[in-house]
Order: C-alpha cells, then sequence, then structure tokens
C-alpha cells in the first residue's frame, strides 16, 4: 500500500510539473514587492528603487509595472516594465522625481503582471521614518 502511496504521489508531481510546462503562466503568482528604497533628489521629490519578484513567463505573462501611491490611492508615479525578465530574479528599476504626498508621509507601492493585474499586496512606507533623506524598507524573509 506505501509503495502505491508513493508512486501516487510521484505521478501527481509528475502531471503538475508537465502542467506547469505546458501552460506557466496559469501557475505564475501575483507579483511580489521585496524592497523598497527611497532617497530624497530634490526638496519634494524622492528617487525610488523598487524589488520585485515574478515568475516572469514570457512576454504575455510578466510584472509590468509597479507604482507609488498616497493613502487617498493618488498615483504619485509609476514606472513600466517593457520586458519580462526572465533571468533576473528578483530585479529592481528606479523612478525619480516622485513627489512627497500633500498630506501625511505614508505612501504605498503596488505592483502589477499582465495576466492577474493589480497584486492584492501592497507595499506600506513611511516617509517619516526617512533619515538624512534615505530609506530602505525589505519585506521579511
Amino acid at each position: 500500500m506505501q509503495g502505491q502511496s508513493v508512486y501516487l504521489s510521484r505521478f501527481i508531481q509528475a502531471c503538475y510539473v508537465a502542467a506547469s510546462l505546458l501552460v506557466p503562466s496559469v501557475f505564475a503568482n501575483d507579483v511580489t514587492i521585496v524592497a523598497a528604497e527611497f532617497t530624497k533628489d530634490g526638496q519634494r521629490t524622492w528617487k525610488v528603487d523598487v524589488s520585485l519578484l515574478h515568475e516572469d513567463s514570457g512576454w504575455d505573462h510578466y510584472a509590468n509595472m509597479w507604482r507609488v501611491v498616497d493613502a487617498k490611492g493618488t498615483v504619485l508615479g509609476e514606472r513600466e516594465l517593457l520586458h519580462p525578465h526572465f533571468n533576473e530574479q528578483p530585479f529592481t528599476r528606479s523612478l525619480s522625481n516622485v513627489p512627497h504626498p500633500e498630506v501625511g508621509s505614508i505612501v504605498y507601492i503596488e505592483a502589477r503582471d499582465k495576466v492577474h493585474g493589480w497584486s492584492p499586496q501592497r507595499f506600506e512606507v513611511d516617509l517619516s521614518q526617512a533619515q538624512q533623506g534615505h530609506l530602505l524598507i525589505e519585506m521579511p524573509k
């Protein structure tokens, strides 16, 4: 009986691998925001570096944008990603001249991919925690 169980388990794993090779976009996850780094590049603007992790599977399914929004959802800046990053995971891209929010110091990083749209994960950043014009926030591992 145990031999059948091991065989069945291996069969299920083999089917999953085969299916994921045939239809990789179905099994790819939402975009994960790994880190965000804010560096003042003006009186009221920031240079923002965002690191993303995504199972890019091709031109039809890859992480294609991230943005910075304030607490009200106003877009402060967005970075379009024009190609998949197959062999560069996680990857980091920058955006300059992102304005500081008019009210408060909390902003959010949001990311999307071409299949699932905007990820449910919102990466919260409290800009009041910046020291000497710099703030690095990383997701716990």
